[in-house]
């Protein structure tokens, strides 16, 4: 790729771990959508120092573009364009038309208030923040604060755009950013690049590892190929990026995956989990009866938008009394059986069907940890069930591992999966 852009993300609540990070990977996000190589993205405190010695690192990387985000309020820690200025060998001046728009916006929100008074430390503050480097391209506040785009002179540094730390003034303002003159120019020199995903369920990483390696060895171009893997919740994602260049490659890997681990493959258009369930639900409605997830499941279905033509609603049911009460399982079956088992997991499926007035639901009963497992239901052990109308009801039980979270995250991603075969077949 012929654009490489570093971020760095400031803030010493970030860097603390007070604040979680949601700008740095939100703005590598649309930079690899653009085509443009994410090399490096980093984290530094609020200090002028460590600052300036992450945008240098990022220069000294050749680097053709740094977007930091942050430190741009009107609080004295607030110090990114003042650094940055000095690093570039730039004075900064008032935008005397820039003071007098951030002035109105501040007025506005004053009248909102009713409870700001106006003062000389409010006016300082915005004098500051309509501060701009000599030759810099300010840009429109979406909040109180302008973000600055630069390029440099010399060209012995990398254009820098300078941007806000709050999340929604970072998000409003990047498509007039990625349009100031400065980052045009260099997003200009930027290739064409593809973009594609696979997904797998019940794949380790080392199988997909092995066929890689096969790739590797066999077909012509597989080196112009940007290949990642990641494991997450119990499925497998494999991102390819190249250029048009390696469009045959790229499909002689898909190829040679689809021979080796078509079973395990449920995705290579990119769709997840989640998208599948929704594509088969075809107006059928979907109830949850959940224990050990705790309604992780009816949280899952209902995050997506338009969740409302398919998920009807569900049961948590976390005592046996609720199983028993909400959900008709019979207290003689949970006497028998245990409430982790796979008859039980059954009739809660069953029971939420009925009452819920579903076509499909899904159940789940388990020991999440970390205390609660026996020699013969030792925590991570989890009982599935998958109920629809006029069928007979399917259950699994597995042992999942890792802690409390892990299982329960687990269990989410099994029981999506579950849904959508069961879909899928009906």
């Amino acid at each position: 790729m012929a654009v490489r852009a570093g971020v760095v993300v400031t803030g010493s609540e970030v860097l603390a771990g007070r604040v979680s990070d949601r700008n740095g990977p939100w703005v590598a996000r649309q930079l690899l959508q653009m085509g443009v190589d994410v090399a490096h993205l980093t984290v530094c405190g609020d200090r002028p120092a460590d600052l300036t010695a992450q945008v240098q690192f990022l220069a000294d990387q050749h680097v053709d573009l740094i977007i930091t985000t942050g430190g741009l309020g009107p609080t004295a820690d607030d110090l990114t364009v003042e650094t940055v200025a000095a690093l570039y060998g730039r004075e900064l001046h008032l935008d005397i038309e820039l003071e007098g728009r951030i002035t109105a916006i501040v007025e506005r929100w004053r009248s909102r208030l009713g409870s700001v008074a106006d003062s000389e430390p409010l006016r300082a503050g915005v004098r500051k923040q309509a501060m701009v480097p000599a030759g810099a391209q300010s840009i429109p506040p979406t909040g109180t604060a302008p973000g600055v785009a630069m390029a440099d002179d010399s060209g012995t540094l990398p254009t820098v755009l300078i941007l806000p730390g709050p999340p929604s003034e970072l998000q409003s303002m990047w498509p007039e950013a990625i349009e100031s003159a400065p980052v045009a120019a260099v997003l200009a020199r930027r290739t064409a690049v593809t973009e594609d995903t696979i997904r797998a369920y019940g794949l380790s990483e080392a199988d997909l590892a092995a066929t890689l390696r096969t790739a590797e060895s066999s077909i012509a171009g597989f080196g112009d190929l940007a290949i990642t893997t990641c494991l997450s919740r119990g499925e497998l994602e494999m991102v390819t990026r190249y250029e048009d260049s390696a469009a045959g490659a790229y499909s002689g890997v898909l190829a040679l995956i689809e021979e080796h681990h078509g079973a395990q493959l449920f995705s290579t258009d990119g769709s997840t989990i989640d998208d599948i369930v929704a594509d088969r639900s075809g107006g059928r409605r979907i109830a949850t009866a959940e224990s050990c997830t705790g309604g992780m499941i009816a949280a899952r279905l209902t995050d997506r938008a338009g969740s409302s033509a398919y998920v009807v609603g569900g049961v948590v049911s976390y005592a046996n009394e609720v199983k028993i009460g909400s959900l008709d399982v019979p207290a003689a079956m949970i006497e028998e059986h245990g409430a982790v088992s796979e008859p039980v997991a059954a009739r809660m499926a069953e029971g939420a069907l009925h009452r819920v007035g579903a076509d499909v639901a899904v159940s789940t009963s388990g020991v999440a940890g970390p205390g609660g497992g026996t020699e013969s239901k030792p925590v991570g052990t989890v009982c599935f069930g998958i109920a629809i109308a006029g069928r007979p009801t399917v259950t699994r039980t597995l042992k999942l591992p890792g802690d409390r979270t892990s299982v329960r995250a687990l269990s989410v991603t099994v029981a999506m999966h579950m849904l959508a075969d069961a879909l899928g077949d009906a």
